[in-house]
Formats: C-alpha cells, sequence, structure tokens
C-alpha cells in the first residue's frame, strides 16, 4: 500500500518538475526565430511577452523622427492630423450591419468594398483612398460619427504626416526612406540590441540624411489593440498608448530657409516652365541660404529613372559656368596686374585662333574692361586670360571659394555629433582645370603658402606652374573648357564680392533645439576654411560696378525694370547631352544694388542653342518676389 502511494507521489512529483523545467525554459531562455537576431531584446521575456503579443495589434502613429522649421519658425515638415485605423478584427465581432453601412458612407464606399478591404487585413493598417498619398485625413464632423458608431476594430486615431500637402517635397530638405541594406552595413550592433530595426525610416537625401542620426528621435509612439485567439476583441482593454518618456524630444532643426519666399519661387519656376535646372538664394550679409529650389521636382516614393537622378539637386551639381565665370577671371587679371580699368581691347568678332571667336557678329569694337565685362565680350577675356599663368588664375578662384565645395562644414566632432559634418553632402566641388593639370596646381599653391617673399619670387620666375597652354588659359577664361560651377557655389561668389572679398560657408541651419525649445547645438555662420587669401576689396568693388553696367546698359539690360534695382552677370554655356548640342544659360548677382539684401543664381540647363537667355528672366522674377515679401515684412 505504502510503495503504490511512493510511486505515485514519485510520477506526480516527475511531472511537476517537468512542468517546472519547461515554464522555466520558456520564461528564461530568449526566441529561436531568425527575426531574433534583430530583434533579441525584444524577445526576452519568454512566454509572457509572446502571450501578450499573441493578443495585441500595434500600429505606428508617430515615427519621432525631429522636424524642420524655416527661419521663422514655420514647420516645414511635421503635422497631426485625425485618420482612421483598421485593425484585423472578424467580421462578426465587427458590429451591425446598420452600422457598417453609415461607415463606408463616411469613407466613400460601398459597405461590400469596405468588407472586402477590412477581410483582407492581416495587420493592423490606415484606410487611404485611390491616389491618395496617405491615410485619408478626417473632418471633425467624420471624426464625430465614426466614435458615435462604435464598432470594434476601427479607431480614429492622431497621424503623424512627415511632408505637408500645402506645398512640394524639398530637395534641399531630402526625403526618407527603407534602407535595409545601408543599416546592416553601419549598425549591426543597433540592429542586434533592438535600438534599430531593418524596417525604419532613414534619411536618403538632403538635410534628412546628413542629420539623420540626430532626427531619428529615442523612439515612435504606438498604439496597440487587444483581441483574443478568435481574432475578437478583449473588452476593457480596447487600446494602449506607448511613447518614449523623453520630453526633450523628438528634436527640432531650424533652418536658414524663407519658406514663404521658397514656395512662392517654385510656384513660379513651374509656372515659367523651368523644368531642369535650380535658383538659389543667399543672404547677402553672411551667406544662409534663403532658398534653393531644384527641377525636375522631388517626389519621393515616386522615382521613374534607374539611376534615381529625380532626387539630385541641381543647385549642388557643378557644370559650365560659361560668361559667369568671367567675373573670376577679371579678378585674377586685376589681382595679378595684367589689366586695370582703364584697359581697352578691340574686338572684331573672332579671336583669331583656338577656334575662339565672339557670340556678337562682327564684334563689339573698341572695349574698356568694364564694358568687356557689360556686353560679355569674349574676345576681351581670352586676351587677358592669355595673360595670365595657371597658378594666377587658380589662385584667384580659390580666394574665391570657387574650386572646393562652398557648404557649411565641420571637420572636427563638436556638440553632439560625434564626427565631422557636411549640411549639404551631395555638394559637388567646383574645377578650372583638368585633372593632370591639378598635381602641377597644387605644387604651386603649396608654395605659395610660403613666405610672401617667396611667393612674390615664384610668380616672377614662373610663366605657368602648370602644363597649361595659351587655348586651354583662353577658353577656361570664358567659363569654357574643364571649368566647372555650381549654383549655389555662383550665388555664395557674389555675396563674397559684397563682403569685399570675405568668403562665407553657405549656411543651412542654424541650430537644433529640443522639443521643449530649448536649444540644443548652435551652427553659427562661418568664413570658409582653407580658401588661400582673399581679393583686394578695390578688386571686389570693380567687379561689382561691371555687374552694375550688365543690367544697365549691356548684356542684362532686358531686366532693369523691376521692383528692385538689380547687378548681375549672363552666362551661356556650350555643352553636349545625348549628342546633341545643348547650353547651360546662366544668371548670378544681386538686389537690391544700394543696399544688397539678396544673391542669386539661376540655372536653366540644357537649352536649345539660339534660345532668349531664360535665366536672365527668373532672376528678374524671384528677385521681384523677395522685393514684394520683403516690403510686406517691412511694412
Amino acid at each position: 500500500m505504502f510503495k503504490r502511494i511512493w510511486v505515485a507521489a514519485l510520477l506526480i512529483s516527475m511531472v511537476m518538475l517537468l512542468y517546472i523545467g519547461r515554464l522555466a525554459w520558456l520564461q528564461l531562455m530568449p526566441g529561436s526565430s531568425s527575426a531574433a537576431v534583430y530583434s533579441r531584446s525584444s524577445s526576452q521575456g519568454g512566454w509572457q511577452r509572446l502571450s501578450v503579443m499573441q493578443r495585441q495589434r500595434n500600429l505606428v502613429l508617430d515615427t519621432g523622427r525631429g522636424d524642420f522649421y524655416d527661419r521663422y519658425g514655420l514647420p516645414i515638415t511635421g503635422e497631426t492630423y485625425s485618420t482612421v485605423a483598421l485593425f484585423p478584427v472578424r467580421g462578426d465581432a465587427r458590429g451591425e450591419k446598420e452600422e457598417l453601412a453609415k461607415l463606408s458612407a463616411l469613407l466613400g464606399v460601398t459597405a461590400e468594398q469596405l468588407t472586402q478591404r477590412w477581410d483582407a487585413v492581416r495587420e493592423p493598417i490606415f484606410w487611404q483612398t485611390d491616389g491618395n498619398k496617405g491615410p485619408v485625413r478626417l473632418s471633425d464632423e467624420q471624426v464625430r460619427q465614426i466614435k458615435r458608431l462604435g464598432l470594434n476594430g476601427i479607431r480614429v486615431l492622431p497621424y503623424r504626416n512627415r511632408y505637408l500637402p500645402d506645398f512640394e517635397a524639398k530637395h534641399v530638405i531630402g526625403f526618407t526612406s527603407q534602407h535595409p541594406e545601408w543599416l546592416m552595413a553601419e549598425h549591426p550592433d543597433e540592429l542586434v540590441s533592438g535600438k534599430r530595426k531593418l524596417t525604419e525610416q532613414v534619411g536618403g537625401a538632403g538635410l534628412e540624411k546628413s542629420l539623420d542620426m540626430l532626427l531619428r528621435g529615442v523612439g515612435s509612439t504606438s498604439v496597440s489593440y487587444f483581441m483574443d485567439g478568435r481574432n475578437a476583441p478583449l473588452h476593457g482593454l480596447d487600446l494602449r498608448l506607448t511613447q518614449p518618456g523623453n520630453r526633450y524630444y523628438p528634436l527640432k532643426a531650424i533652418t536658414t530657409l524663407d519658406l514663404k519666399l521658397q514656395n512662392e519661387i517654385e510656384a513660379y519656376a513651374d509656372a515659367q516652365g523651368l523644368r531642369e535646372g535650380s535658383i538659389v538664394v543667399l543672404d547677402a550679409d553672411n551667406a544662409d541660404i534663403v532658398a534653393m529650389v531644384s527641377r525636375p521636382k522631388l517626389k519621393p516614393g515616386q522615382f521613374q529613372s534607374a539611376d534615381g537622378s529625380e532626387w539630385e539637386n541641381h543647385a549642388l551639381k557643378a557644370v559650365a559656368p560659361g560668361s559667369v565665370f568671367k567675373l573670376v577671371t577679371e579678378a585674377a587679371a586685376l589681382e595679378a596686374g595684367v589689366t586695370d580699368r582703364h584697359d581697352t581691347f578691340f574686338c572684331d568678332g573672332e579671336y583669331g585662333k583656338y577656334g575662339l571667336s565672339c557670340w556678337k557678329e562682327g564684334g563689339h569694337g573698341l572695349l574698356t574692361l568694364e564694358e568687356g565685362l557689360a556686353q560679355s565680350c569674349n574676345i576681351a577675356f581670352a586676351t587677358i586670360a592669355e595673360r595670365l599663368n595657371a597658378f594666377e588664375l587658380q589662385s584667384t578662384a580659390n580666394a574665391l571659394g570657387i574650386a572646393h565645395k562652398a557648404g557649411w562644414h565641420r571637420e572636427r566632432a563638436f556638440g553632439p555629433f560625434a564626427g565631422p559634418l557636411r549640411l549639404l553632402e551631395e555638394e559637388e566641388a567646383g574645377a578650372l582645370f583638368a585633372p593632370a593639370a591639378k598635381a602641377a596646381e597644387t605644387e604651386a599653391v603649396q608654395k605659395r603658402r610660403g613666405k610672401e617673399a617667396a611667393m612674390r619670387t615664384e610668380r616672377k620666375r614662373a610663366a605657368s606652374p602648370a602644363p597649361v597652354d595659351g587655348g586651354v588659359l583662353a577658353q577656361s577664361g570664358i567659363g569654357q573648357r574643364d571649368v566647372r560651377m555650381s549654383p549655389l557655389q555662383a550665388a555664395n561668389l557674389i555675396v563674397t564680392l559684397l563682403n569685399r572679398g570675405r568668403v562665407m560657408e553657405p549656411r543651412l541651419v542654424s541650430e537644433i533645439r529640443y522639443a521643449s525649445g530649448q536649444r540644443m547645438v548652435k551652427l553659427p555662420a562661418q568664413r570658409a576654411q582653407g580658401t588661400g587669401g582673399r581679393i583686394k576689396p578695390a578688386t571686389a568693388h570693380a567687379l561689382l560696378r561691371g555687374m552694375e553696367a550688365v543690367v544697365d546698359h549691356g548684356t542684362g539690360r532686358s531686366i532693369r525694370q523691376g521692383l528692385w534695382a538689380v547687378a548681375g552677370k549672363s552666362g551661356t554655356a556650350e555643352t553636349v547631352r545625348a549628342g546633341a548640342a545643348r547650353n547651360h544659360q546662366w544668371f548670378a548677382g544681386y538686389g537690391p544694388v544700394k543696399q544688397p539684401r539678396y544673391a542669386i543664381a539661376v540655372l536653366v540647363e540644357n537649352q536649345p542653342p539660339g534660345s532668349a537667355n531664360q535665366a536672365t528672366k527668373l532672376f528678374r522674377g524671384v528677385m521681384d518676389i523677395a522685393a514684394r515679401l520683403n516690403k510686406r515684412q517691412d511694412s
């Protein structure tokens, strides 16, 4: 008798030990699925966490990503509106047919269409209409009526939309997208720890990319809807909101952009038919970027070409500048003393070598240096370019900030940034000579950084420190051959001249703030780094007077009339596209003339040869928009 009792007790104890061991294994051991490789921390907690996950369905309402604001505090990204979300609740648990019919009418579909879409739901989704770019926007009346229906598995929720619908996406801001390959390559440890997920949105271009590490925030806000094992709602639990507990996030990036000006310029450029090119507006005092427009339009998520050319910011791409570069050539000639304001040139339309001719058939006749710039005479500028050597032309381009990237950057870590920071990562450097000549140019520039006496000796001794002949100099002097400049660099050149030769770095973000408004870090306006000296104020003054002559009676006289008196330099650069001859049309200048507020560069790319300079017309229109908006602000 006692033996049977002992055996039974032993068997019961063994079974209990097995259950206890199984429960301990479920509780203490991590999940073993392959997905656990990138969410190991979330799998800790065993059966308790898994059992809850089986009963809840999550939907992200706000990724927690930081937003951008313009210089006046207007939001560029980020808005919250009411929308409706569907959860995968089985059909007979949703509610009465009459109520479902009312819901379908409110959503603008038939009851059958609503049922079909709802039956297909496996994970929570926001309701979207065909052709809509995001979750449907509900009016206050729709919100009130949907809430009054009292249906299960559908809820009105606040949704955080990143890109505002009132205006176009902007290349300078960029876009976000999923990029799992980049995350696996750059942040494997954070994926393993669960801090990041392969499906999260990361910056793909523009400021979204350069500031991604700060903007991504500290976590998302999501809502959980609880259901039983048969996909019926668990009454009493309903919705649970989960959000980060850090009151300092999301961050606010305060840009230097003027949103109203930016949007009006975009609308104007589209109305004028700008299909390929860009417009850059800089603050004349410190080179802050006030507006930056690029075309073709950026349409996040709707890229058509295989090479992704839609997201290229044309304001940062370096192309042939044509006659705009004559400003650099004249500066180099004045600095080197090979010409002066009283010098004269005779243009009969033909240079007589290198196949060069003037754009004006028959020539301009006798010209002073200032008139040569006003009339954009190729003969005059090829002549003074050949008087220079490559070192003199290159060093002046360096001093004016042309031969490298112009945008604001830091080489060392500062503030919250663990490494170097360049706000405009996609910017291309300018160029003057082909790579073969650049090696010798670099050596000459290095010599130039020695003592002043040694520099003067080098200039006298070396006619040209680089293997550049007269033909290269003549063609480079008029902005052709290997010369390259971006619209940002062209606009910054104008700011440099307005500031008597002082080169600034165009800034796009002035500061980053916490959610509370407290400043996290300031990105100060700063002078360009490593430009190699500066031009004389007298040289800058002569170029500004020449640009006034361009508009007063030269190649830009068609835009003389407007709200502000303006000055500038037009340009046309020959290029080839798909085997066909094309022209890049330019205009870079400033206004108003007496008290300059803005420096503007306009580029219209790949125009048919012989067509009117559309960039000049766009410049006048943009300056008038700026004048009108400034008058409104001042009044």
